[in-house]
């Protein structure tokens, strides 16, 4: 914990009304999005500056402090979680969109701006940010950036990477830092800033981020698919790609899933389909008609029992309610939910749905399915209680069958919530043994006093030949010193 004289210093560096340290206030701080992994941090400080974030950098370097930054706390990886009886450093402060530059067509914001702010202010111009997370209202662009966010509109447009054109970054030892320009091309030297991309808060601290934004297409289609079977919608998924035809947006849910978003928001799904699918074309007006109305006879010929097509954009908006609410109907059904994500080839989404479907029926665990089908990135969702002791066993080992299961049928470990703590540990056991150590040696020498979000992504040195990986459920403390 922090002794006296360091909280002062902090509190001197940032103002005595932006440092927490009584124990009733960081209760929030002690978990993200996953609210199963709980750890207190020693205190949460909240710099108002990038000059400000340098000087609590360099004294934590002095002071051998631990420093873990966090934006809204949406994350669903433990990556904001404050191991080590670290200081938190929240940068909600930091939260002004400072330029939009419609003639470079980028924008230059502070890294606790909300995306959805983002988005409101520069479509109000007539220009689009497309990365668009479930969370975006409430999430922030500095923590998007952090993970590599992606989004319901990443198979068209890609993930947060794709839009990052510069950063200015407080190093692990307190130097500032630019790197990026305005300029669509630039290849001077390393791309540093696409090695900051992802990098989970273990390389650096954002304090500001210019962002690429496109034209905002003009019109946009929506349609929702319901399926007698997930095999069924996955077909048809197949053959809109071959069309070919890039949606915009191309989601499923698996029954379980759309049963609790019925049962939450009672928006008239049918409770008896296998899944359904939504899809949403955007573009010039008739170019947006065109392919919603193609892929509407695609999901026809395929199998669809029933095809909606939005006639208004309000229309479009409760259509696509029914995969933004996913996760909070899934999330409402038991005490604790672990929202799953891994990515497989699309070609082999049908057989990672069947795998989680095994993987459920043998643990007796109730598992709801949705994510991203036009980009095989799943999001199996576990729901148990974690009072039961034996419900976190059995979780533990679902959750390492699915990441098996992703990992022999060619896809990756996680797709857009990033490693973390929460898959630190498979991480290790599935990555190239040579770029496993590269990582580490080069965290070591950006950051040679681990002050950054220790033990997240991989630990700082290999496990011991034997030693078990640690899986959610065992992260300790689970609970110990955190209810009230």
């Amino acid at each position: 914990m922090l002794n006296s004289s360091q909280l002062q210093q902090l509190q001197k560096l940032v103002g005595t009304q932006h440092v927490l340290h009584e124990r009733d206030d960081l209760w929030v701080y002690g978990h993200d999005g996953t609210a199963l992994m709980r750890h207190l941090p020693s205190a949460v400080v909240a710099p108002g500056s990038a000059q400000e974030v340098a000087a609590v950098i360099q004294f934590a370097n002095q002071e051998g402090l631990k420093l873990v930054p966090r934006g809204s706390g949406t994350g669903l990886s433990g990556g904001s979680v404050a191991l080590e009886q670290a200081v938190v450093l929240s940068m909600l402060r930091l939260n002004r969109i400072l330029e939009i530059d419609r003639a470079n067509m980028t924008a230059s914001v502070e890294p606790g701006v909300i995306t959805a702010q983002l988005h409101a202010a520069v479509e109000a111009q007539g220009l689009f940010y497309p990365p668009d997370p479930g969370s975006m209202k409430i999430c922030t662009v500095g923590g998007n950036v952090a993970e590599n966010a992606g989004g319901l509109r990443g198979l068209k447009y890609g993930v947060t990477r794709d839009y990052v054109m510069g950063l200015e970054v407080v190093l692990p030892e307190g130097q500032l830092m630019w790197t990026g320009s305005k300029c669509p091309k630039d290849v001077a030297g390393y791309d540093l800033k696409q090695l900051l991309v992802g990098s989970e808060g273990t390389l650096g601290i954002f304090t500001r981020i210019l962002v690429k934004l496109l034209p905002k297409p003009k019109a946009k289609r929506t349609l929702l698919a319901v399926f007698p079977t997930m095999e069924a919608a996955a077909a048809t998924v197949a053959a809109i790609i071959a069309a070919p035809i890039i949606p915009a947006t191309l989601e499923f849910l698996d029954q379980i899933t759309l049963r609790c978003v019925e049962d939450y928001a009672h928006i008239g799904l049918p409770t008896d389909a296998g899944a359904i699918l939504l899809m949403e074309s955007d573009g010039h007006p008739e170019v947006a008609r065109s392919e919603a109305e193609e892929m509407g006879e695609l999901a026809r010929k395929h199998g669809a029992t029933q095809v909606t097509m939005a006639q208004s954009d309000e229309e479009g908006v409760q259509l696509a309610a029914a995969r933004r609410m996913a996760f909070p109907a899934l999330a409402r059904v038991r005490p604790t939910t672990v929202l799953e994500d891994v990515s497989v080839p699309r070609s082999r989404l049908v057989e990672m749905v069947q795998a989680v479907r095994r993987i459920a029926e043998s643990s007796g665990l109730m598992i709801g399915t949705f994510g991203h089908a036009g980009d095989g990135n799943l999001h199996p969702t576990i729901l148990l209680d974690e009072r039961d002791g034996d419900e976190v066993r059995r979780m533990e080992g679902a959750f390492e069958q699915i990441c098996q299961s992703a990992l022999e049928l060619g896809g990756t470990l996680t797709g857009e919530h990033g490693v973390g703590l929460l898959k630190r540990d498979f991480l290790e056991r599935f990555s190239d043994p040579a770029a496993l150590e590269t990582m580490r040696r080069f965290r070591s020498v950006m950051d040679p006093r681990q002050v950054l979000n220790p033990g997240k992504m991989f630990h700082n040195r290999p496990r011991r030949e034997g030693q078990l990986p640690v899986h959610p459920g065992q992260c300790e403390p689970l609970l110990e010193g955190l209810r009230p």
